[in-house]
């Protein structure tokens, strides 16, 4: 199941993305159009009434496999060996249902649209990831599936490319944790063919932790702003007097990559953007204290701050979504609770901050289970 929270958008090729761009295009991966379909939907959208207004993504990925059955798609009427355990409650909008573990959210469900169409048949983790964040098929369906550097890429890495004017933040930020199934590492999170400098600001420490400190945005000691900049006026000048240099840093994409890292670590609104002690102890408490929680409301500050894409993975390295065996109290007792929280959390700070109607929230997986209960779940 995917939910989107309900706002308008302009065109995706003034780098303004929204749900209807996405739906059109395959961005986040929903299967993707046929150029026929695509030009059709375009046609109508440039007749429709409502203004474009998003200017912000928050991608929330739930890595290994969140059950629709068991969330946002209860399935009352079916066998028990279909629906499972849970009971289902009513929402605030009239005949949508979802898991009785989800009181928040079904309370805000006004604010937000469930997607039932999303599909795909791949059955590894890997290639679900990419097909679902990229949504291009994957050349292989196995466990074997890996990134690499000729992947499509990653929706906010395309954000990244797309954002021509230099931002005081970064265009797209990556939190907590990369994901991988087992020592593979899952292709569609990064750049792919559009080069390193447009993979994201990966953000790989824990913001529910008191010594939060992103070390990447901290200048080394005795190494203040105006030495960086000598240092990287020496680089320039060893470029100019180098074909080859010249060459390999554009085949690499590594000056555009220097010259971001430098503006990153003398940006006083990035480090302001990841401030996270200087949120109220209560509204902090509002999206739950624990990893996943306290980065969705570091995603807020984020797009609060000019960011326009950002990702929060909830992977294997906050427990992950893979439930084979213990399904029933896994999501009982963690996984659907932190998602309850944060993301009801998220839409109502989103929507009394005015930000809301410009910043489009997605919440999907890889897949989820099969309708059939196995025995040890």
């Amino acid at each position: 199941m995917n939910l989107l929270s309900a706002i308008g958008c302009r065109d995706f090729l003034q780098t303004t993305l929204c749900r209807r761009r996405f739906l059109q295009i395959g961005g986040l991966g929903l299967g993707g159009l046929s150029l026929a379909q695509l030009l059709h939907a375009e046609s109508r959208a440039k007749t429709a009434s409502s203004k474009a207004t998003a200017r912000s993504v928050i991608l929330l990925f739930q890595f290994g496999g969140p059950s629709h059955i068991d969330s946002f798609d209860p399935k009352p009427k079916a066998p028990r060996e279909i629906r499972g355990e849970f009971a289902t409650i009513s929402t605030r909008v009239p005949g949508i249902q979802v898991t009785e573990h989800l009181p928040l959210l079904a309370s805000c469900a006004d604010k937000l649209a469930l997607i039932r169409s999303v599909q795909h048949n791949r059955s590894n983790h890997n290639s679900g990831a990419y097909y679902s964040l990229t949504g291009r098929q994957p050349l292989i369906d196995n466990v074997t599936s890996n990134a690499s550097a000729v992947d499509f890429p990653h929706p906010g890495s395309v954000v990244s490319y797309l954002t021509k004017k230099k931002p005081a933040v970064p265009a797209f930020v990556a939190l907590p944790s990369m994901i991988v199934d087992g020592p593979l590492r899952t292709p569609g999170e990064f750049a792919g063919f559009l080069g390193k400098s447009h993979d994201p600001l990966w953000v790989l420490h824990d913001p529910n932790s008191k010594a939060f400190n992103v070390d990447e945005l901290t200048l080394p000691a005795g190494v203040d702003g105006r030495r960086i900049e000598q240092r990287q006026e020496v680089l320039r000048d060893l470029d100019a007097r180098s074909r080859l240099a010249d060459h390999l840093a554009a085949t690499k994409g590594m000056n555009e990559f220097q010259t971001r890292a430098v503006d990153l670590l003398t940006s006083q609104a990035t480090k302001k953007a990841f401030a996270l002690h200087e949120e109220s102890p209560k509204l902090r408490d509002r999206y739950g204290r624990n990893t996943y929680g306290q980065s969705v409301l570091l995603a807020r500050r984020l797009v609060e701050a000019g960011v326009r894409f950002v990702t929060v993975y909830y992977s294997a390295g906050i427990g992950g979504w893979d439930t084979h065996k213990d399904n029933f109290s896994t999501l009982k007792n963690s996984r659907l609770p932190h998602t309850d929280r944060s993301v009801s959390a998220l839409l109502e700070d989103l929507n009394d901050r005015g930000l809301l109607s410009e910043t489009l929230v997605y919440w999907t997986g890889d897949f989820g289970r099969t309708p059939k209960v196995n025995k040890d779940a």
